[in-house]
């Protein structure tokens, strides 16, 4: 640093801190968001209580200033009690993998950091981002942990998964297949993980194939990049020379010049046979800013679904991940009662991959068993239920009572008469909905109850509304009364 006062902070003690920032960025993000982009950061300096932060490039530091600036920040304070300024700039540096480091830039996710008293290396590949590019044009980042093997498959996403691997394995073939292939489903249920299983099973049985991904802001900033220096010819002659392309988000691309761009590289690519791949969480007829034409190409091809997970296929993907973790530490286990709460509990993948990196590193902490007291803790804020705080399990008890024209008291019971267990059952069920109760305090205030048997009530409550439409409108009347109230 020239002419400027620099930390006194030793560089092994500022690499400890580094650390640390590592292990609160990926307890407060989670793995996802922290591989896909904020991986890339460097420490560069410490100076007074200013900490600067380095990106890779443009793109990143416009990123993580304009979503991630407070989330970075605040780990920074927690690690450096004395920083008061966090700033994130752009350091022109070689990325090969065996260049080092100038000996003042700490990486901030350091390549030996090793989870602490590990038992042995994860069985997974490297977690490391790739990116695919096409001349002038980069791609977005793959995470390489995004397989085919790792991927969930259920009766909801069973075609689109059989439709991804088909062209991905016979990309190179003659054979005219379905493109373009249009995959829709809500957030978190395994788009992007399809795309990104592609890319790496294309870069291995077909490393020559010309591949490019990118996310629609990605295609976004890409392209007025090449606006803004003149170079919209050879943008567009580098995308028109893949071999497949394959876009996420397509919802994002906004602005009539990006959009028209967009659709003449669509056209041109599938005029020419070569293979396309789209994901969006909306159907074609549901993204309004697609001319008609394009629609109509869009459909052309196989449009699939990723459906909602249900029950089962977020208990699997659970008991998934946790045999993952346990191929790293045999000793690390979440009981089957805790796998059921988290699947009930739970709404997608992305929800369950961070539910159990906070469940892990929590263990790898303190080295107990998780119960559910520490797990109701754990996930409480990946549960979007604004009605938790409202209601009371009083207030639940005086409604059922109310309403099945049985007495509290027959509630509270051990009378296991079916016009005692029903109104009972459907008490825990709205409990464990509507308020931020624990199983085993729902289990408590029906009558000293195990938790167990609170599962059993949700379960067989879930079942019969899924199964019986007029009991789901009876239930559905209940929460809102009890919202009303």
């Amino acid at each position: 640093m020239h002419g400027t006062q620099t930390s006194k902070i030793p560089p092994l003690d500022l690499a400890q801190k580094s650390e640390e920032i590592t292990v609160l960025l990926r307890v407060r993000l989670g793995h996802e968001i922290l591989e896909s982009g904020l991986k890339s950061l460097r420490i560069d300096s410490l100076i007074g209580s200013a900490l600067t932060l380095s990106a890779a490039n443009k793109f990143l530091a416009s990123r993580i200033n304009q979503i991630f600036i407070d989330d970075v920040e605040a780990c920074a304070q927690q690690a450096f009690s004395d920083v008061e300024k966090l700033t994130v700039t752009v350091v022109e540096r070689s990325y090969q993998r065996h260049t080092s480091l100038p000996t003042n830039v700490v990486p901030l996710i350091p390549a030996h950091v090793v989870p602490p008293a590990a038992s042995a290396p994860s069985p997974l590949p490297d977690a490391a981002t790739l990116r695919t590019s096409a001349g002038m044009v980069e791609g977005s980042p793959i995470n390489r942990r995004h397989t085919f093997e790792r991927f969930v498959v259920a009766n909801g996403n069973r075609m689109a998964h059989a439709a991804a691997v088909q062209m991905a394995e016979t990309l190179c073939e003659d054979q005219q297949d379905y493109s373009p292939l249009y995959v829709y489903g809500e957030t978190g249920h395994g788009k992007t993980h399809l795309l990104h299983a592609m890319v790496l099973t294309l870069r291995e049985q077909q490393p020559d194939a010309r591949v490019l991904y990118f996310t629609a802001e990605r295609f976004r900033y890409e392209f007025a990049d090449a606006c803004k220096t003149n170079r919209v010819q050879d943008f567009d002659a580098s995308i028109r020379s893949l071999d497949i392309l394959l876009v996420d988000d397509l919802e994002y691309v906004r602005g009539e010049k990006s959009e028209l761009a967009f659709s003449n590289i669509l056209h041109h690519l599938l005029d020419a046979g070569k293979r396309v791949v789209v994901a969006s969480s909306r159907t074609p007829h549901q993204i309004d800013q697609l001319s008609e034409r394009m629609r109509a190409r869009l459909q052309s091809g196989l449009v699939v679904s990723v459906s909602t997970m249900d029950c089962a296929h977020r208990r699997a993907f659970l008991q998934h991940r946790h045999a993952e973790k346990q191929g790293a530490n045999p000793s690390f286990v979440i009981p089957d009662d805790i796998v059921d709460v988290l699947a009930e509990k739970l709404s997608n993948g992305r929800e369950i991959e961070s539910a159990i990196n906070r469940i892990y590193l929590g263990w790898q902490i303190t080295r107990t068993v998780p119960d559910l007291q520490s797990i109701e803790i754990a996930i409480r804020d990946l549960i979007a239920d604004v009605e938790l705080s409202r209601v009371k399990i009083e207030d639940i008890l005086r409604l059922v009572s109310r309403h099945f024209a049985v007495s509290r008291q027959d509630i509270l019971s051990q009378r296991r008469h079916r016009t005692v267990v029903r109104p009972r059952q459907v008490g825990m069920y709205l409990a464990k909905h509507l308020t931020q109760r624990s199983l085993p305090e729902i289990g408590r205030r029906f009558g000293d109850r195990d938790h167990t048997t609170v599962l059993h009530a949700i379960r067989k409550i879930d079942k019969e509304i899924n199964e019986k439409p007029q009991f789901k409108d009876e239930v559905l009347y209940l929460k809102r009364q009890l919202q009303k109230a």
